[in-house]
């Protein structure tokens, strides 16, 4: 029996495909023309499903996979929304994406938080900038259920100030978590949440210098934040990267009692690193009694092939395993963590005792969300959207620049496009200026010799909402094609 007070859609569903592809696109149709506008309230799954003659689990499923992408919102309360931004701007004076009046609205310094200087410069219309999720499949209903079921259950404790190392609730579920999906191999008591990567590798900085490490070597090309980060403290070698991953024999020349490594996707080239060279960065731990530091910021999102497990798995003793939520759920959550070896337990608890304290019920909702199994579901949502989006660039790029390389696309949320026969990586940089597209190019992450590598744009496809990414492409491939 359809609610008499909920609104009524009048649609019409395309007769190819599946009812829920077909109730999906009717959706997105109706949007992209304008015809339901940021704001509008959908009918809830229950009356729109009697008004169309389907299952409600057909609607409900169409609904999540618009929030996921970004069409649509869904709050508690407030019902089903059409998303803010989301409808397609109408041209002007008929000019396109590529024309004149989008080259200026560009920013010229295409590094985050650098303006050019210019008074009236705008930000980019097309954000392919790396390292950053869709902000749009932001986990809103599993996140606020979690938050919820915390205020209201969380003991008095959880106020106050408590463990260093972070709430044993989310310790023991991360602790499982990583057993099952990424190998790990950590007692709960040797976990240490913090308030994400930079500051877990910031802890770990105070650390090693307190023992009296002198020398870290770091990949190169890597984050500069990252390695300004470790500057602060240690002598930073920068570690050349090849198609095999970390180049161990300049670990062992460069002195480096620490290496700080990307193993299972490097960033920004995306390779994998190869297994003998996983044995042979082993091999120069157990030698030289070094740490090996991992970084598996992305680790969850694999698409060609199975997932590598972690490179802790072969050495808890003496690798430390590093993560964060801030590509799987987003940067808003600050929650990382650090699965130390028992010798560096005291050192990193006292250091995390004087740092800044990880928020207790963003711990405990995360925990929640991984005892329900909403944090893998949200996952899996997210893998399949980026694996499409990831496919999308790549064909974009086959398709319309047959002589540009794409690398690094086995997994993650980037890609490395190759130009070699660009006249240079500024040149490149400025055709995706002039097209008002927002990159990084490779030469920002590199710190020793450029001429290693082709002229380079670091690609990320995640960030803007799935209505917009057809554009934000169709703007980098145009941009690029002038050259």
């Amino acid at each position: 029996m359809t609610d008499a007070l909920g609104p009524e859609l009048l649609l019409e569903l395309p007769g190819w495909g599946s009812r829920g592809r077909a109730l999906e696109e009717a959706l997105r149709s109706a949007i992209r023309g304008g015809r339901l506008v940021a704001g509008t309230r959908l009918p809830s799954s229950r009356d729109l499903a009697s008004q169309l003659g389907l299952s409600r689990g057909t609607v409900t499923q169409a609904y999540e996979q618009l929030v996921a992408e970004g069409w649509l919102t869904a709050r508690q309360g407030s019902g089903t929304r059409v998303a803010a931004g989301t409808a397609e701007a109408p041209a002007r004076s008929g000019r396109s994406a590529g024309s004149a009046e989008s080259a200026a609205s560009a920013r010229y310094d295409l590094r985050p938080g650098r303006p050019d200087g210019s008074a009236h410069a705008r930000s980019p219309r097309h954000d392919l900038r790396p390292g950053r999720p869709d902000a749009y499949a932001f986990p809103r209903e599993a996140w606020a259920r979690a938050m919820r079921h915390v205020l209201r259950e969380a003991p008095t404790e959880v106020f106050g100030f408590g463990d260093p190392r972070g709430r044993i609730e989310l310790r023991t579920a991360l602790a499982s978590y990583l057993g099952r999906t990424r190998g790990v191999r950590v007692d709960p008591a040797n976990l240490i949440v913090c308030s994400g990567y930079t500051q877990a590798l910031g802890l770990l900085a105070e650390v090693f210098t307190e023992l009296g490490v002198r020398t870290a070597g770091m990949e190169d090309p890597a984050i500069g934040d990252h390695v300004r980060l470790l500057a602060g403290r240690l002598r930073v070698a920068a570690v050349p990267v090849d198609a095999s991953g970390l180049r161990v024999d300049a670990l062992r020349d460069s002195g480096a009692e620490v290496a700080v490594c990307t193993p299972a996707h490097q960033f920004p080239l995306g390779v994998s690193m190869a297994p003998e060279r996983r044995s042979e960065l082993l091999e120069w731990a157990d030698d030289s009694l070094g740490w090996i530091v991992e970084d598996d910021y992305d680790g969850e999102f694999r698409y060609d092939r199975h997932p590598i497990a972690a490179l802790q798995s072969r050495r808890p003793s003496r690798i430390v395993y590093a993560g964060s939520t801030s590509k799987t759920i987003g940067p808003a959550v600050r929650l990382g963590w650090i699965a130390c070896p028992p010798l560096l337990l005291e050192p990193l608890t006292e250091a995390k005792r004087r740092a800044r304290e990880t928020r207790p019920l963003e711990q405990l909702a995360l925990a929640r969300m991984i005892e329900l199994g909403d944090y893998d579901r949200h996952l899996r949502t997210m893998r399949r959207g980026y694996q499409r989006r990831r496919d999308t660039l790549v064909a974009a790029v086959r398709s319309g620049l047959p002589d540009v390389r794409v690398r690094g696309i086995d997994a993650g949320l980037h890609a490395l496009l190759e130009l070699p026969a660009a006249p240079s990586e500024r040149a490149i940089v400025e055709a995706a200026r002039a097209a008002s597209v927002d990159v990084h190019p490779l030469g920002e992450y590199v710190r020793g010799e450029r001429d290693r590598h082709p002229p380079s744009l670091v690609v990320g496809y995640a960030t803007p909402p799935a209505h917009s990414y057809p554009a934000a492409l169709d703007a980098l491939i145009s941009g690029l094609r002038r050259l």
